[in-house]
């Protein structure tokens, strides 16, 4: 039976509590071991058990965080992941979730890889930024003999510019024995060059092309296969060469010490022997066009001049023909001057005319006369009109006397009614306002009467 105030905890709540405890108490951590059971569902998410020799773990690397890893995942790899320790609550499940991958080793490489760099950037070993001369005359070329990074080299050359001169300087690109060679190829295409310009410098016109560009490159691979190219010996002897260097070290992702301290860095072998040599076809092409230009530039020039020559010639002439040409011209001048005095004098002739009908028009004593008929017209007008007014307002009082008249008190007395009015002129309209002995005056329609009160009648 359970104690009293002990609580009890539902199987959910134990693995929230269990899960935030663990979150809290780890945080972020690496966790380092071997690849076993790797599944991508269709959700882009990875699920995958890492391992060792005495434990598992599994991992759980959600699609938001896993589309940016560029590490390939499979089963049987060794791996460093990142993430945090958290537990799968609806089953219990002790899980990493994982944020970031990367190989197994690579971890410490970097690390020495970006101390090293910083090192160098801080001594100016990457500061060089030499102009290659383009194109190389003689290019020295520093890489493994067997690596597919000379054959792309020297197919790109030949099928671009096969002028190029190019001096091969074997040496392994790989491994522990890699940097020290590279170095005494290096050295040694150095010496060469200063020795040949020494040869050279009192010679006009030299049969051989010294160096004047070194190209060190090799194929992919991995971060260990690359190694070589990030050791430091290396970049301060490319820093140091007197004739400037252009790197093309693995894939376009790949960038080494070894680049960085190049006059110039190419993404890959063949993208470098691309950027040394103009293309042929593309000279060729353009050669071909300058010289159309320069066809169709002489024909319109040999045109233009044979016109010209055309056009003195039409104009070199006999005297004579030219007076005679200065003859018609004055001669059509004089018609010309004739004809617009005739045309002058006619338009003079017109708009005298024109001002003779406007005055004619516009006569004082004409104006006057016509003014006084206006008058005359309008005097005229106004007397019928007031005659005309006077009749209308005659019409109208006379309607109006017979609508005053229609309703004037003295009309109602014509019809033989009387007004009855007491000594103060006040109507009478009741017999209780008159008293008996009272006179009163009554008003007809023709003529008054003075009456005398002697009773009130009731109704």
């Amino acid at each position: 039976m359970d104690k009293p105030g002990r609580t009890t905890l539902s199987v959910s709540d134990l693995n929230r509590q269990a899960r935030q405890m663990l979150e809290r108490g780890f945080g972020d951590c690496w966790v380092e071991g071997e690849i076993s059971g790797l599944a991508r569902p269709a959700s882009g998410h990875i699920y995958f058990t890492l391992k060792d020799a005495r434990a598992q773990l599994r991992c759980a690397f959600f699609r938001n965080r896993a589309s940016l890893s560029r590490t390939p995942l499979k089963d049987g790899d060794r791996i460093k992941v990142r993430g945090r320790v958290s537990i799968f609550e609806p089953r219990g499940d002790y899980q990493l979730i994982v944020d970031a991958v990367q190989p197994s080793g690579e971890g410490e490489l970097m690390a020495a890889y970006e101390r090293l760099k910083r090192q160098l950037s801080a001594e100016g070993v990457f500061a060089n930024a030499r102009p290659l001369p383009y194109p190389p005359r003689h290019l020295a070329l520093i890489t493994s003999p067997t690596g597919a990074a000379i054959r792309d080299v020297l197919a790109v050359l030949r099928a671009r510019w096969p002028m190029v001169r190019v001096s091969m300087f074997p040496s392994p690109v790989q491994g522990r024995e890699a940097p020290p060679a590279l170095i005494r190829a290096l050295a040694l295409v150095n010496r060469q060059a200063r020795k040949d310009a020494e040869t050279h410098k009192d010679i006009k016109h030299p049969t051989t092309d010294p160096f004047d560009a070194i190209l060190i490159t090799r194929g992919g691979g991995s971060l260990e296969d690359l190694w070589a190219f990030n050791d430091e010996h290396l970049a301060r002897a490319i820093f140091h060469s007197k004739l400037p260097v252009m790197a093309a070290i693995g894939h376009e992702v790949d960038v080494t010490l070894a680049e960085f301290a190049a006059d110039v860095r190419a993404p890959t072998p063949s993208a470098a022997a691309e950027r040394l040599v103009p293309d042929r076809r593309d000279l060729q092409a353009t050669l071909a066009q300058q010289r159309q230009r320069l066809a169709r530039a002489w024909q319109h020039r040999a045109n233009a001049e044979s016109q010209r020559l055309d056009h003195l010639r039409a104009r070199l002439r006999h005297p004579g023909e030219r007076l005679a040409q200065q003859r018609q011209h004055l001669a059509g001048l004089d018609r010309r001057l004739q004809l617009a005095m005739r045309q002058r004098l006619q338009r003079d002739r017109q708009r005298l005319d024109a001002a003779t009908r406007r005055f004619t028009l516009h006569d004082p004593s004409r104006t006057l006369r016509q003014a006084r008929e206006r008058v005359e017209q309008l005097r005229q007008r106004l007397e019928a009109g007031q005659r005309r007014k006077l009749q209308q307002e005659r019409q109208n009082l006379q309607g109006i006397a017979r609508e005053l008249n229609a309703v004037s008190p003295l009309a109602v007395l014509g019809r033989g009614y009387s007004i009855l009015q007491d000594d103060s002129g006040q109507v009478v309209r009741a017999a209780s306002q008159t008293q008996p002995g009272q006179t009163l005056t009554a008003r007809l329609g023709e003529g008054r009467l003075k009456l005398e009160v002697k009773r009130r009648l009731k109704r």
